[in-house]
């Protein structure tokens, strides 16, 4: 589809879909899988083209964009190719006595006409991962691609055009304006990847229609580094987790909340870890990323408190470029940390007990991830009974997110449902309860006029 689509038209398209969703042709397994091997073959006829469209809007190199990016996405697929005909079959259950003879049984049923809106940030992955599951789970797509990434929309416009006709998965460009026709549109289910203002108001859209909503979304995520842990391998792990995508990851450690005996330690395993990974100048690194706009850029430079730098600070603004940068003596009361960063800043806070450091975060909204880095394992088992969060690692960063055997989602102000793999048909699917009763008997118990004889054996059957 076109750029600047007027809502006349964006009714238009729905109509279309919801005519060829109608026809059935979408349900079959055959189809489901054919459409999953056109877009697998198209990922890879155009990799080189998503390659060069993440270089130009986020500055990733080519590996980062496979593993981050184009990889994570062919791995998706690769799982619901495997996995679609078990996910498809439909699930005897367990029937009561009270309703014999009968069978029961859970069956998947498409949702219908989806929308996804997805980010900027990870713009190959957050559209085609979620679209990989609705199209598994039988539903027609519409795609809202972001307009800040638009070398990657365009890119993405193609590949789609390219598999399927537009009354089955069709691609809506533009900015708010289009967004906003969008949401005026009743959907079966909208799915929608940002940050939380934006998700708010999909939400109340959503409403007038009441339309299911996935919400992935964000939050200041923490990380906790404990006295007993490996410092060194902590340091490398937070770096990795915090710097990729210039930091610009919906589930990179927001902050360090680390054991106040131990920050000097981690600060200077941190600064070495910076330069054995990005080099003495990340500025001048080729493959260090960008800021994704002069707006972003702007903002997360009015973050940086020159008087608590531990390193970084510096930056370029004629390539966007923030250098990995570390704040120590950080307080609640930081711009810092007023929030999400989600850019190449680490402030650094400190706790004397770990209680302090459960009660500091349980009194924020709840995060999208969290980390835990220490070798006593009654440790993090308490941390992990007493947080509330989305998803998260022990000893490492962001990882849990590279995994179709795991839902990924969040909880509270992060988010609401959860996706990847099973977790993912499940989410573009609504699982129908049927019971199928046999007609060669019928026990009389339920009907009137009651008994007591009827009392008693239904207090039998259902006790």
């Amino acid at each position: 589809m076109d750029i600047n689509m007027n809502e006349k038209q964006l009714q238009e398209l729905i109509t279309r879909q919801r005519k060829f969703y109608a026809s059935g042709i979408t349900k079959s397994f055959k189809y489901r899988q054919k459409s999953l091997a056109s877009l697998k073959s198209a990922i890879l006829r155009h990799e080189k083209d998503l390659f060069l469209a993440l270089k130009k809007d986020l500055g990733k190199s080519e590996t980062e964009s496979y593993m981050c990016e184009v990889g994570l996405t062919l791995s998706e697929l690769g799982w619901m190719q495997r996995h679609l005909k078990a996910l498809m079959r439909e699930k005897s259950v367990s029937t009561p006595l009270s309703q014999f003879a009968a069978r029961s049984f859970r069956s998947p049923s498409p949702y219908g006409t989806v929308l996804i809106m997805s980010p900027w940030n990870y713009p190959v992955l957050l559209t085609l991962e979620p679209l990989i599951d609705a199209l598994s789970a039988g539903n027609t797509a519409i795609v809202k691609p972001s307009a800040y990434a638009p070398s990657v929309s365009a890119v993405l416009q193609t590949l789609l055009n390219e598999c399927f006709s537009s009354e089955y998965v069709a691609v809506v460009t533009g900015g708010r304006n289009e967004n906003q026709a969008l949401l005026n549109q009743r959907f079966d289910k909208i799915f929608f990847t940002g940050g939380e203002k934006v998700g708010r108001e999909v939400l109340r859209h959503a409403a007038e229609y009441l339309t299911p909503v996935t919400l992935e979304l964000g939050g200041k995520s923490p990380c906790i580094v404990e006295k007993s842990a490996n410092i060194r391998l902590a340091a490398r792990r937070i770096v990795f987790g915090k710097f990729l995508n210039c930091g610009q990851t919906c589930v990179a450690p927001d902050y360090i909340l680390c054991d106040e005996s131990i920050q000097e330690k981690l600060l200077t395993a941190i600064r070495k870890e910076i330069e054995r990974q990005f080099g003495s100048k990340p500025l001048l690194n080729p493959d260090y990323g960008k800021i994704i706009n002069e707006k972003h850029f702007h903002r997360i430079l009015g973050l940086i408190d020159p008087e608590k730098l531990v390193c970084g600070g510096n930056y370029d603004k004629d390539t966007l470029r923030i250098a990995p940068t570390v704040m120590k003596n950080v307080t609640i009361k930081d711009a810092v940390m007023s929030e999400e960063i989600f850019g190449p800043v680490l402030p650094v806070l400190t706790y004397k007990s770990l209680q302090e450091a459960v009660d500091f975060i349980e009194s924020h909204p709840h995060p999208l991830a969290f980390y835990v880095f220490t070798e006593k394992t009654i440790l993090w088992k308490k941390l992990l009974s007493c947080c509330h969060f989305g998803g998260g690692c022990i000893n490492d960063t962001v990882i849990h997110l590279a995994s179709s055997t795991m839902p990924f989602g969040g909880v509270g102000r992060s988010g609401m449902g959860c996706y990847h793999g099973k977790a993912g048909f499940e989410e573009f699917s609504h699982t129908r309860s049927i019971v199928n009763k046999k007609t060669w008997m019928d026990l009389p118990v339920r009907y009137q006029p009651y008994s007591n004889l009827k009392m008693t054996l239904l207090k039998k059957f259902l006790h």
